[in-house]
């Protein structure tokens, strides 16, 4: 038995169905009554009813591959519709706003994110595997983003240093678990036994913390955080940087500057690039990149923001350098990426006051 799919838009990028499908037979078809519009998921094009026409292809399946493709498709946001005069299942989006083709960079991301949603097949439901596109999107931009980082010291990696027997994920929710069953090479040349690793698993972030080089101020925030709450500590409200995760097709810059909105009502620039860095390698997955921005911050400029579709309530406070520096060496801040970031602008901090340049401009890193 054969199958016969219409796709157009996302569904038809050519890499995507690479990673599903392999080789696959394909024919040329216009489609009257469909149109192509941005998805209300991100930025890529998906198949809609409107006026005029839709070119796609046809592709002419086994039942097996089909139904694999059918699973990737659902899982992206894409429903199977029968459409008139159709000899075939169209995969329709909802979408608003005319678009015809997907960004290369987004592309990318996309067809990154098959490598996790394939693994699924058979053991999870594509609705499932929907709820959680967001997450895997950011995980998939994440991994592209990762860069090749100096290896003057430590031992220079190859292909053939580490070997991943088996890949597991009891847990995927907004994060998730992942286990591994893996070996690598020792430093005396063989390789290890294969044993059973776990990581949690967190996209990229931001931190950016506002100073003032006039006024010789800093702005931070404060929060309820759930770690604390998770370790039985007594204190869950902590003092921060502004932070939050990256979006799938956002630069890192752009994302400290959305966050920096949405944290405190500041409208951000000039942004010196501080660190990128993993906050605990031993288990988490999440790579930060750090900035400090130099701005203008007058009196009365602290208030209380937040998203309040996420229950956010943060709390800004704005200080002295001096007094950040006391927090820090009193312990009251106890959040690695502000005091890794204090420390960075301590050392910086009277190269930027009298107009010299920083030890990373801004843009390296981002």
């Amino acid at each position: 038995m054969v199958v016969r799919i219409f796709v157009a838009g996302l569904a038809a990028e050519p890499t995507l169905l690479a990673q599903v499908l392999g080789q696959y037979d394909v024919e040329p078809a216009t489609v009257q009554g469909l149109t192509l519009a941005q998805s209300d998921l991100g930025p890529w094009p998906v198949v809609q009813p409107g006026a005029g026409g839709t070119d796609g292809l046809i592709l002419t399946l086994p039942e097996e591959p089909a139904r694999r493709l059918d699973f990737v498709l659902r899982s992206l946001g894409l429903t199977p519709d029968h459409w008139p005069d159709l000899p075939a299942t169209a995969y329709l989006g909802v979408g608003q706003g005319p678009m015809s083709v997907t960004a290369p960079k987004v592309a990318a991301v996309l067809a990154e994110a098959v490598r996790d949603i394939l693994p699924l097949y058979g053991a999870t439901s594509a609705p499932e595997v929907a709820a959680r596109l967001t997450p895997i999107l950011i995980r998939a931009a994440s991994r592209l983003r990762a860069e090749p980082a100096p290896t003057t010291l430590r031992h220079p990696q190859t292909a053939q240093d580490v070997t991943v027997k088996a890949r597991r994920q009891p847990y995927a929710h907004f994060f998730a678990i992942e286990e591994y069953d893996v070996s690598w090479r020792r430093f005396d040349g063989t390789l290890s036994d294969t044993v059973t690793r776990a990581a949690f698993l967190s996209g990229d972030a931001v931190t950016v913390l506002p100073y003032d080089p006039v006024r010789d101020r800093v702005l931070v925030v404060e929060q309820f955080r759930a770690g604390p709450l998770a370790r039985g500590d007594g204190q869950c409200w902590q003092i921060e940087a502004i932070a939050g995760r990256i979006d799938p097709f956002e630069p890192p810059q752009a994302a400290a500057r959305r966050e920096a909105a949405e944290e405190t009502g500041l409208i951000l620039t000039d942004l010196r690039f501080v660190a990128r860095y993993y906050p605990s390698v031993g288990a988490v997955s999440e790579y930060l990149y750090s900035y400090v921005a130099l701005t203008d911050l007058p009196d009365g400029c602290a208030g209380v923001f937040g998203e309040a579709s996420e229950a956010e309530d943060i709390r800004g406070h704005l200080m002295a350098f001096d007094r950040l520096i006391d927090l820090v060496s009193s312990g009251e801040i106890e959040n690695a990426s502000l005091i890794l970031t204090a420390l960075w602008l301590q050392r910086e901090r009277s190269r930027i006051r009298h107009g010299g340049q920083t030890a990373h401009p801004a843009g390296i890193g981002a």
